[in-house]
């Protein structure tokens, strides 16, 4: 095996949880090309990777401009450039983990002529020359990309999430910490994801911050992408004192290595999240229209999820926007849970 390609082109939580694939890879085919294809705003997860050879980006959201543009000869001439470029690395095997149409019709333009497709739906396991069932166990964190592993005859190991870091990110980390006096420790906690029925209440963030200072001694940092900024400049007026709002100000990299030295992390079904986990951070995780795991692996995480009825509802919730699921959450739980978290750490 020559030249793999790993396509699993977002999200960035989905990254993090397949990342112990490279590892794997690694381990089976040392001298192989292995590349991964993802969009721009997983890219940094993977980037600082030393058992990754490449990463492409697809660079998807300049190609929809020029498209809204009617720019399309311009991006005719991208499109096809990119093609050619992707089919010279003669690739001999092409692993489409999100098994999405789109990342399908990746893996056939890669010219592989082994594809293999993992729970391939939208029509693209006709893309494909294997198709692997996704397991019905799905408790364990990345417990399908673990089957992936077994099923490809790889030693999935421990299959430990891997988000590498260079030495700029953990500078960044500890000048973040120096500025703003966080030698004794601090807690992150990560509110924002894509969608609303996955938020826990904006008013609870705070009060568990104002909590965590007084029972503990120690300030949270908030984190999150630019798009989080207005939120997160709500969130925290008037509470300055228990959070620091670091949403929008560090790359994917950066956020990590704030996470990689917390004293503890707080936050709902999002990348960031995962990275807390990954790094082996006492962590604590609320789900609601979402549970991608409920086991971690790590004696050091807590998963607050409450199994209703209609859980969980993913993406068509039934609720009327009542989200009860992450409502019913209590910061007196969530505090209870930090109290353990850190008494153990």
């Amino acid at each position: 095996m020559k030249s793999i390609l790993i396509i699993r082109l977002s999200a960035i939580g989905d990254v993090v949880m397949a990342s112990p694939l490279i590892r794997c890879l690694r381990a089976r085919y040392p001298q192989a090309h292995i590349a991964w294809l993802v969009q721009p705003e997983a890219q940094g997860v993977l980037s600082a990777n030393p058992m990754l050879d490449e990463v492409i980006v697809w660079p998807r959201s300049e190609w929809r401009k020029l498209w809204r543009d009617r720019q399309w000869i311009r991006l005719a001439r991208e499109v096809t450039e990119f093609v050619r470029q992707l089919r010279a690395r003669k690739f001999n095997m092409a692993i489409d983990i999100q098994g999405l149409l789109k990342s399908g019709i990746w893996a056939r333009l890669s010219g592989a002529p082994e594809r293999i497709g993992l729970g391939s739906k939208e029509g693209s396991a006709l893309l494909m020359t294997r198709v692997i069932d996704k397991p019905e166990d799905h408790t364990r964190i990345g417990s399908e990309y673990r089957h992936l592993a077994h099923v490809l005859g790889l030693n999935p190991g421990a299959f430990e999430m891997d988000v590498a870091l260079s030495d700029e990110d953990r500078r960044f980390a500890d000048l973040v910490i120096q500025r703003n006096e966080l030698m004794n420790g601090y807690v992150v906690i990560c509110p924002f994801t894509t969608r609303p029925q996955k938020h826990w209440t904006a008013t609870s963030w705070p009060d568990l911050a104002s909590r965590i200072q007084k029972g503990f001694g120690i300030r949270t940092v908030l984190l999150g992408g630019p798009g989080d900024s207005a939120s997160a400049q709500r969130m925290t007026a008037g509470h300055q004192h228990t959070m620091i709002n670091m949403t929008g100000q560090t790359g994917i990299r950066q956020a990590a290595a704030i996470i990689s030295k917390a004293t503890l992390l707080v936050g709902v079904d999002t990348g960031l999240t995962h990275m807390g986990i990954a790094f082996n951070v006492p962590a604590i995780a609320i789900f609601g229209s979402t549970c991608p795991y409920l086991e971690t692996g790590r004696s050091n995480t807590i998963i607050i999820y409450k199994n209703l009825e209609c859980s969980p509802c993913g993406r068509h919730p039934t609720c009327g926007g009542r989200y009860q699921c992450m409502t019913s959450v209590t910061v007196d739980e969530v505090v209870a849970s930090a109290a353990r978290l850190i008494k153990t750490s």
